[in-house]
């Protein structure tokens, strides 16, 4: 009998809190699927790791990103615009988490490309089942487009 290859998942996690990010690292690592976790703490270091730049030559390309909006020196908002505007990292989902729940940001999101848009629960065992449901949906469920070469799904 063949076994199945073991999935290994990137998730690029973008939050200047790190109380949040240890919540999503932990809820990423107690979950069914493999996933390693690279982050960024600010929008430009976001696009540095997506961009490989110097000193990130080494970063995974993410199969998903998890955006906060409000952070120092790059906003959320403006890493989406960048994201869909390249045609290299456009296709990356990116599903935004994030504190808010005004609609304008819910909508605005969606706009520029977001492929979600959670409101970061603020109960810890409801931030696991987010995070946790996300993962089902983007690496359970859904089929998303992959590199040349990658056929892991």
């Amino acid at each position: 009998m063949q076994v199945a290859p073991v999935n290994r998942f990137e998730v690029l996690v973008v939050d200047d809190e790190p109380g949040d990010v240890a919540l999503v690292k932990l809820a990423l690592r107690e979950s069914r699927f493999d996933c390693r976790v690279t982050v960024a703490v600010n929008g430009r270091q976001a696009l540095s790791v997506l961009n490989k730049s110097p000193g990130h030559e080494w970063a995974p390309t993410p199969d998903l990103v998890l955006l906060d909006l409000n952070m120092p020196q790059m906003n959320g908002r403006e890493v989406l615009s960048a994201m869909k505007a390249d045609p290299r990292l456009a296709l990356i989902p990116v599903v935004v988490l994030s504190t808010s729940d005004v609609d304008r940001d819910v909508t605005a999101s969606y706009s520029s490309g977001a492929a979600g848009f959670v409101t970061k629960p603020a109960d810890m065992d409801e931030m696991f089942r987010a995070i946790h449901g996300i993962e089902e949906y983007w690496f359970g469920i859904v089929r998303g487009p992959r590199a040349a070469g990658d056929c892991r799904r």
